[in-house]
């Protein structure tokens, strides 16, 4: 009866998946390993100016499913990445905005970039046509026409005249003189010609690597790599007020709304990549608002913990400190932090509805809660949910201007797939004491995973 019963329910189960499979399709498998892309691949950053310059500046290039500095990688003397023809997708959130295709390659203060040609997703490309001229027709039952040279022909003609004329004295039956043989030095000067305009064609390497290319333009003059001049026809990003040395927000603001910015969209060259897909998580109104506020609440816990960490190391050095002599004063109540300039960005990276939040902001203590004026943080937080719809701390980080030698700023650029599996990564761009350069993280389970830190 046991087996009967057992036999009846895994054929009805199997009927109902059969059934599922013909109605839905084929169930996902998650977890499912994405097939690898050993490349080569790269990942770089145009820069649209409003007066329609366009330029890329390379950050990475994966080989062998490793990543390299796209600006150094195979520079002989051009690095791979910024090679004549070389066609970049730009992409925002996974959704494709158009083509730049690298038509010269160059520095910049010592630093390799290119510029192109950009074409918006949707438009069409200019065709490139001679110039429509109106077709003579001759007219074959009118009657012959002479036609007599101009002056000036008969004046640049004049040795070919008098050559006729002296050719019309000679006595019939006369031959003509052997036409000389051309001097050996015209054929060397030939073939010096010909060998200097050979070695003005790009040498192809068979094992050199090759990314995604366009048709070349034969037409276009290509020099081996220029030198470029910043873009001059955007805002700066602050406006020094003079005496003060820190930016006038006055001045910066008003500059910025008298000149449009240069509009950054990132960029990937692959030959053979996967079909691209968005990464934006669909949110309503109301869910947003909310997953705003649990962000802030999270934020403020984390600066808490690391206020109350940092006031605890600061009591026990004191402590300890032999030269002072009086107690140390207990810490008060930590003052409630204020946030501006929030922008909070969610992404479904892995195609898996589940979102990946990052909440960038400025915060300071509420006003009269310090002594002293202290220079507001920038803050960057990232975080997931859990099973529980609960928000989970993937990375946190503070910094100001005088500790980015100790915690660098953060700068999300957008999400991208980087190493070609479908899946989204974060691009940032990290700002330190020495400079600025770009990075590429994988979010995990847990926290974040560096694919890529480029060096400044």
């Amino acid at each position: 009866m046991f087996a009967v019963t057992l036999a009846a329910a895994t054929l009805l189960a199997s009927s109902w998946l059969v059934a599922q499979v013909a109605v839905q399709g084929p169930i996902p498998h998650y977890g499912h390993k994405p097939a690898s892309n050993k490349g080569p691949r790269a990942i770089g950053l145009i820069q649209l100016s409003p007066k329609g310059k366009a330029r890329l500046t390379p950050i990475a290039i994966m080989m062998d499913g490793k990543f390299y500095d796209a600006g150094s990688y195979k520079a002989a003397p051009v690095p791979m990445a910024l090679d004549f023809g070389i066609v970049y997708e730009g992409f925002r959130t996974g959704v494709s905005q158009g083509v730049f295709t690298i038509t010269q390659p160059g520095q910049l203060n010592h630093v390799w970039i290119a510029e192109g040609t950009w074409l918006p997703a949707g438009e069409k490309a200019p065709e490139k046509s001679k110039k429509y001229s109106t077709p003579v027709i001759e007219d074959k039952d009118a009657p012959p026409v002479l036609h007599r040279r101009s002056d000036k022909a008969d004046s640049d003609s004049g040795t070919d005249t008098d050559k006729d004329k002296k050719d019309q004295q000679k006595p019939a039956g006369t031959a003509p003189p052997p036409t000389p043989a051309p001097p050996e030095t015209s054929k060397a000067s030939a073939s010096t010609s010909a060998s200097a305009s050979a070695s003005n064609e790009p040498i192809e390497d068979p094992n050199r690597p090759r990314l995604r290319r366009g048709k070349p333009d034969s037409t276009t003059r290509r020099e081996p790599f220029a030198t470029f001049e910043p873009l001059t026809d955007a805002a700066p990003a602050g406006t020094v007020s003079p005496g003060t040395g820190k930016p006038d927000a006055k001045t910066a603001k008003d500059s910025a709304a008298a000149s449009p910015q240069i509009t950054f969209i990132p960029a990937i060259s692959d030959a053979s990549g996967p079909d691209p897909r968005p990464y934006s998580y669909d949110v309503k109104p109301a869910e947003e608002a909310s997953y705003r506020s649990k962000m802030i609440a999270l934020a403020a816990t984390q600066l808490h913990a690391q206020a109350t960490a940092a006031t605890k190391e600061a009591a026990t050095a004191q402590k300890t400190a032999s030269a002072r002599k009086s107690p140390p004063k207990s810490a008060g109540k930590l003052p409630k932090p204020a946030f501006d300039d929030v922008s909070l960005r969610i992404f479904d990276l892995s195609n898996s509805n589940e979102p990946v939040l990052v909440l960038s902001a400025k915060t300071h203590p509420a006003a009269g809660a310090t002594e002293s004026f202290e220079e507001p943080k920038e803050i960057t937080l990232i975080a997931r949910t859990n099973l529980e719809g609960e928000l989970k701390k993937l990375f946190f980080s503070q910094t100001d201007s005088r500790h980015l030698d100790v915690s660098p700023r953060m700068e999300l650029i957008d999400a991208v797939d980087a190493d070609g599996d479908g899946r989204g990564e974060l691009l940032f761009r990290r700002t330190s004491d020495n400079g600025s350069a770009y990075a590429i993280y994988r979010v995990t389970a847990d926290g974040l995973w560096p694919l890529f830190e480029g060096t400044p």
